[in-house]
């Protein structure tokens, strides 16, 4: 039995739900809504929330993944504490990925432009505040629509519209083109533009944002999105690079500073982290950190597998799969590592469970993983990727399903991932296996319930 089908589904844990009413929703209610309806709890004591999204960091970025060529000590160590995760699977391209996580929603129902977020969506942010939570987010925003000149491009205020009490933004009202991300950053803060600095570095502002509001908010349960600007190109000088010291190096773009950008990502995680156990928090925090998309791609890295090519905006592996690591001292009682699927949708899913909200959701939770309870995880995973972006990303829209080992695109192509990861050879119909044939059959019967690809799908 399927519990991840394309059409909308109820996340509930299979505990709180007879396997009856489970099979019923999945399998009666394509145009309806799903809701995640874990029992609003009772226990005044709400964990507190982090949820860090890395910026074009693909899986093998991580040395607990198999990394050999960046040290990331912090992360890897939340991962032996934690749960990793292998199979967490992304939208292709930042825009795309950052809608779906914050909604919960495939985006052929809610994606209308790149770098863009419609006022009438609802996100994580606005439940979590409704429960009660102090709300923050920082970093990279993205979604105002500045680049097409959309209604509402210029109001600094949508952060809270979309449930965030505080912010500390990069390209909120200003296009990149205004001010740069790392070196002398143009970000505003809660309605306001920061003073530019030109020995400032956007991570550090962030970082330091998201410390003092966990200094302020300590005392009741917070929520934190952090989507960091780290490690998106351009590839130029950290603080921790030698060529820092020298104010005209820092706006040198080079490969070759790429491993010292995710290496201060895993530093600046691990500032928050210290943060946590000084207040200790650490215990009663459910940390999340995964990545938006894929790696760049003039980016190689070597791993225990060989070298693994970055595939930004691809909807291979190397463009859709990324790291996710969980960590959560109070629920997480033996580390584990997680083989099975993870969607972006299921994040929001999820954090409506760990909030004991009702909320409409195309994602599968997976509270039940970290909490030890009864969990049964997706068998399959859906992409509906459309970027409209350029001709260059565009070539690569399309829909896919996917189980862990084997993918079918709405094209008909079908690849054995255990065998042919980077898909360079679809299988023929004549030459399917019992088993691939039967998995092509469930893959296609999951195509077929999503809308087909159209230029005005959303609407």
């Amino acid at each position: 039995m399927m519990n991840d089908e394309v059409n909308l589904k109820s996340t509930n844990s299979v505990k709180r739900k007879s396997l009856k009413v489970y099979f019923l929703i999945l399998t009666t209610f394509f145009l309806g809504w799903s809701c995640s309806t874990r029992e609003a709890t009772s226990e005044p004591n709400l964990p507190n929330v982090i949820l860090i999204m890395a910026d074009d960091m693909g899986y093998e970025c991580l040395s607990s993944n198999g990394c050999l060529e960046y040290q990331t000590p912090v992360l890897d160590q939340l991962a032996v504490d934690g749960i990793r995760f292998t199979g967490c699977i992304a939208q292709p391209l930042c825009t795309p990925s950052r809608v779906k996580i914050m909604t919960g929603l495939y985006n052929f129902r809610n994606y209308e432009h790149f770098t863009y977020l419609n006022s009438n969506q609802r996100t994580f942010g606005n439940f979590m505040k409704e429960t009660g939570y102090q709300t923050c987010i920082a970093g990279k925003w993205q979604l105002n629509g500045i680049v097409y000149d959309l209604p509402g491009c210029r109001d600094n205020q949508r952060p809270r519209h979309f449930g965030f009490d505080e912010y500390c933004l990069w390209q909120l009202t200003k296009e990149r083109k205004d001010g740069k991300r790392f070196a002398n950053p143009l970000i505003e803060q809660n309605g306001v533009f920061l003073e530019r600095d030109s020995n400032a570095y956007g991570p550090d502002i962030f970082a330091d944002f998201i410390l003092d509001y966990i200094d302020r908010k300590k005392e009741h349960p917070f929520f934190v999105y952090y989507p960091m600007v780290l490690v998106h190109s351009p590839f130029v000088p950290t603080p921790d690079s030698d060529a820092w010291s020298d104010p005209s190096s820092r706006y040198r773009s080079d490969t070759i500073y790429f491993k010292e950008m995710v290496e201060y990502l895993d530093k600046t995680v691990g500032r928050i982290v210290q943060k946590l156990k000084a207040e200790n928090l650490f215990d009663n925090t459910l940390l999340i950190f995964t990545g938006d998309n894929g790696t760049h791609v003039n980016i190689s890295t070597n791993t225990v597998d060989g070298p693994v090519r970055g595939f930004k905006g691809n909807t291979t592996d190397g463009g859709t799969r990324v790291p996710l690591v969980v960590s959560w001292p109070d629920k997480i009682k033996e580390s584990k590592v997680y083989d099975g699927l993870i969607e972006f949708s299921d994040f929001y899913a999820t954090l409506a469970d760990v909030a004991g909200r009702e909320e409409k959701s195309d994602g599968v939770s997976f509270y039940g993983l970290l909490t030890g309870e009864d969990f049964v995880g997706r068998e399959t995973a859906f992409v509906h990727y459309d970027p409209r972006w350029n001709e260059r990303v565009n070539q690569y829209r399309g829909q896919f399903a996917r189980t862990v080992k084997f993918k079918l695109y709405n094209d008909g192509r079908f690849y054995d991932l255990a065998k042919d990861r980077l898909e360079l050879q679809p299988i023929p119909d004549s030459l399917l296996t019992d088993e691939q044939l039967n998995q092509f059959r469930k893959l296609r019967a999951v195509l077929e319930r999503a809308p087909k690809m159209t230029d005005e799908i959303v609407n």
